[in-house]
Formats: structure tokens, C-alpha cells, sequence
């Protein structure tokens, strides 16, 4: 099939490479280079780099709106359109250019968390289960039918950039497994069970530990590695990476033994921390160079 990819992050890199071993991929659209690192110089996405180390033809267009980029898109004459986490809205001269349209990776099992984070906020929810979806893209935010899902546990220490990668894998195995088959029924959402998975805002990550332990375990989990839960200690800003829930009780921040951690109810155990500008340590390594205050902020 002729295919045209859309994708960005590391999510999208599992389902580009195992699609063009498989079928023509015309053109790989991403964003553009952003300016990064000391030195603010343009840097390729992730999908970028993987486009180029496979040969493929790369746009990054900065807007589908107009009538020349849509022209440009109609023109490759694509059979089908996959589209993983590629960060801009398409409009539906795009959608509907591809013979087959514009297929969806998502990672939910939808209509739950419809929208930007869904990782994030299964964790930081409680959720016991997620999964992938392949979406038949439509004009609104994730409402588009399903043509097939895959699930999978969210484990008691599962953090973001865990189940972000299990995610990753599963939705390019299913994907390739739904070009293999197309055309394919395609399944509407149903009205109940919608949620949204806004986009994480920085505010959300400061730990509130009179908090109850599970909320904040799930916290420290789904906003691992970015943003990144944080606390104070001893002034400096320090996100904690992963934890778990233990049996504990003490004011809210007290450091109980070690790394554990009281909360508004029980207590917490960091087994993960990262000091502003070092790389992430277990707690056995971060407390032989930062000695805890008794209480944390």
C-alpha cells in the first residue's frame, strides 16, 4: 500500500519502522526542527531521524490549513494515511484525501481519555487497564470509529515512560496487523465512558503530600519522566521518578526511615529521584550524596 505517515515523538518511531518494512511510504510528515541544547540549534524530531536513517521522503509543513499544503498531501495519491501522535490538527480536505482515509495509533482504550495525555492520566487515575486503538480519524478530538484495540494491565509500579513504550510496541503491531486487513468494520465510540485526558500542566506536578499515599504514588508515577513529580528538599527542587505504597503514618512529608514518606494517609517509598541538572538515581544512590531533612516540603 502507499502510505503516508504522521507522526512526531518516540511514540510514533515502533509503527514507522514496521510499516515501511512492509509498504510504500510515500512521505513521512513531522515538526519541524525545534532549537535545542546549549547551543539552541535546530534539532529533527525523533520520527525525523528515523525517516532519514530509512530513506524516506520527510515534509514539515508548520500548517495543513492551507489549500497549497493540502494539494501537496492529495497529490501523493495515498492509499491510507497513519497518523501517531503527530501533533498537528488535520482538516478534513486531509482526512479525506487518502483512498482510505486517516488511521489513528491512540493510546487509550476509547472513548476514555480522548485528547492529549491519555498515558499520563490512566496512571494518575488508578486505571487497572489501557491499551491501544485504531481510530478512524474524523473532524472531532478522538470521536472517530474503531477498527481494532489491543489492552494490557497498568502494573502496581507501571510508571509513564514504562507503559509509554509497552504502548509503543503494541500499537505498531496492531496497526500493521490492520493494514494487512483493510477495509476494515469500523466500531462507533459509545456515548458513555468519555473522558479527557487534558494536557498535563507544570502546575499539577508539585507533591501535595496531605495527599492520601495512593494519589501521590500515582502522581510520582504518571508524571515520570516529564514533567516530573517534585518536592523540596533542603531548597533544592527534586522530582521523585517511582515509588510504591508501604504501610507508614507520620505528618504529611515527614521521612519516616530512608526514603519513605508519610502522607495525609499512609506513606510513600521513592525508589527513584533526580537533582535538578544530575541524571536519575535510585534511592540508595541519592541518599549517599543528599541527606533528607526530617520533614519535606
Amino acid at each position: 500500500m502507499r502510505v503516508i505517515f504522521m507522526g512526531t515523538p518516540e511514540f510514533s518511531m515502533p509503527a514507522l519502522r514496521q510499516i515501511a518494512a512492509r509498504h510504500e511510504v510515500v512521505a513521512v510528515y513531522t515538526q519541524p526542527p525545534r532549537e535545542a541544547g546549549r547551543g539552541q540549534k535546530p534539532r529533527p524530531a525523533p520520527v525525523h531521524r528515523v525517516a532519514e536513517e530509512l530513506g524516506l521522503p520527510v515534509r514539515h509543513p508548520r500548517s495543513l490549513k492551507d489549500a497549497e499544503a493540502q494539494e501537496a498531501f492529495a497529490a501523493l495519491g495515498a492509499d491510507v494515511a497513519v497518523v501517531v501522535a503527530y501533533g498537528l490538527i488535520l482538516p478534513l480536505p486531509v482526512l479525506q484525501a487518502p483512498r482510505l482515509g486517516c488511521l489513528n495509533i491512540h493510546a487509550s482504550i476509547l472513548p476514555r481519555w480522548r485528547g492529549a495525555a491519555p498515558i499520563h492520566r490512566a496512571i494518575m487515575e488508578g486505571d487497572r487497564e489501557t491499551g491501544v486503538a485504531i481510530m478512524q480519524m474524523e473532524a472531532g478530538l478522538d470521536t472517530g470509529p474503531v477498527l481494532a484495540e489491543a489492552r494490557t494491565q497498568i502494573g502496581a509500579e507501571d510508571t509513564t515512560a514504562d507503559l509509554h513504550d509497552r504502548l509503543a510496541q503494541m500499537g505498531a503491531g496492531l496497526i500493521v496487523d490492520v493494514l494487512a486487513r483493510l477495509p476494515l468494520p469500523a466500531v462507533p465510540q459509545p456515548e458513555d465512558g468519555v473522558t479527557y485526558a487534558a494536557k498535563i500542566d507544570k502546575a499539577e506536578a508539585r507533591i501535595d503530600w496531605t495527599q492520601p499515599a495512593p494519589v501521590i504514588d500515582r502522581l510520582i508515577r504518571g508524571l515520570s519522566p516529564f514533567p516530573g513529580a517534585w518536592c523540596e528538599i533542603g531548597g533544592e527542587r527534586v522530582k521523585l521518578l517511582r515509588s510504591v505504597v508501604i504501610d507508614g503514618s507520620g505528618e504529611p512529608g515527614q521521612v519516616l526511615q530512608g526514603f519513605d514518606i508519610a502522607c495525609g494517609e499512609g506513606a510513600v517509598r521513592v525508589l527513584e529521584a533526580q537533582r535538578q541538572g544530575k541524571r536519575p538515581m535510585l534511592a540508595s544512590e541519592f541518599l549517599r550524596g543528599m541527606t533528607l531533612p526530617e520533614r519535606l516540603a
